[in-house]
């Protein structure tokens, strides 16, 4: 049984020492793979493992074609300024590949995780002959997966998979006791930028999480677009989370007088601590019209807007 630091107990730079040590203890004299998505878990995990391991820290960001808009240019960036290079492994038609013709929701995260860790770490892992694997899972992350709610894809040895004996490398999570406050706290006491540690969440199945249905490069560069304007629009809200959802079926729309079966964004956001209990943010009806205003002219072929109003739970942040 974990058991959780909640934020009130935690003391940063302890915690930061014991993770350090046991990291160097485990990894030894050896070089560890680090698995970067840009998100707050990820990062952080990142400058842990490089306070622990420097330059035998191997850190790598996959593009695996369900990011949003220019995220590899913009983590690449960041880190290099903050003193760590990362390596981007282009993934993407392995993940697309993986994906195809997959619309359960399980399945697919199944799908991307297999991909993940299986193939494109696996390989890595191999070629590099690192041991160990350094990754941002949370409480939250195990308490979904355990519960039944949904699997996430970096949670395994709660479900009974030993990643050594599943993939040929171990796993080294040092953020499972913390929920996401938490992990946002130590991030700001490791020095990174606050555009890092107050970053909204992410998924880790990314965009796919995202899409209601298949999973194809024309979809996700739908949601992309979508998610763009959203991000862009709601940064200022002070929410814990914004997205946009793209629906599977097909709608009826009007474009130039004719008769139009386009596609529907959900737009998401809400309020929340931990992401264990969440409330839709009573956003003013202006920016809503705006939202879908700047989302009907600016992503091709949508024709519908819509506003999720249901809590977490019975909802969950993500669609799927």
């Amino acid at each position: 049984m974990l058991k959780e630091i909640t934020v009130q107990e935690l003391d940063t730079d302890q915690f930061i020492a014991e993770k350090v040590r046991e990291i160097q203890e485990a990894v030894g004299d050896g070089t560890a793979i680090n698995a970067l998505s840009g998100g707050v878990d990820s990062s952080v995990v990142t400058m842990l493992g490089h306070r622990a391991l420097g330059n035998r820290l191997r850190t790598v960001f996959v593009e695996n074609g369900i990011m949003r808009e220019g995220e590899a240019e913009r983590i690449e960036r960041i880190f290099r300024d903050l003193g760590v290079p990362i390596e981007v492994v282009d993934a993407r038609d392995e993940f697309f590949a993986a994906l195809k013709g997959i619309t359960d929701p399980e399945e697919k995260r199944e799908a991307i995780t297999q991909t993940f860790y299986r193939q494109v770490f696996g390989r890595i892992v191999r070629e590099s002959g690192a041991k160990y694997l350094l990754q941002g899972t949370i409480l939250t992350d195990v308490d979904e997966t355990v519960a039944g709610i949904k699997r996430q894809h970096n949670v395994f040895e709660q479900l009974g998979i030993d990643p050594q004996e599943a993939f040929g490398y171990a796993i080294l999570e040092p953020l499972i006791q913390l929920r996401k406050d938490g992990v946002r706290k130590v991030g700001k006491a490791l020095g990174l930028p606050e555009e890092i540690f107050q970053r909204i969440p992410f998924p880790g199945p990314a965009l796919a999480a995202r899409i209601i249905g298949e999973v194809t490069p024309e979809r996700v560069e739908t949601v992309r677009k979508a998610t763009a304007v959203v991000e862009r629009l709601l940064a200022g809200t002070g929410a814990f989370q914004y997205l946009a959802v793209l629906h599977e079926d097909r709608v009826t729309g009007i474009r130039d007088g004719r008769r139009e079966f386009g596609q529907q964004i959900e737009v998401r956001c809400w309020d929340s601590v931990d992401a264990r209990r969440a409330t839709p943010t009573r956003l003013p009806f202006d920016l809503l019209e705006r939202l879908a205003q700047e989302i009907l002219a600016e992503v091709p072929g949508v024709v519908s807007v819509t506003y999720n109003i249901a809590t977490k739970p019975p909802s969950t942040i993500e669609a799927i």
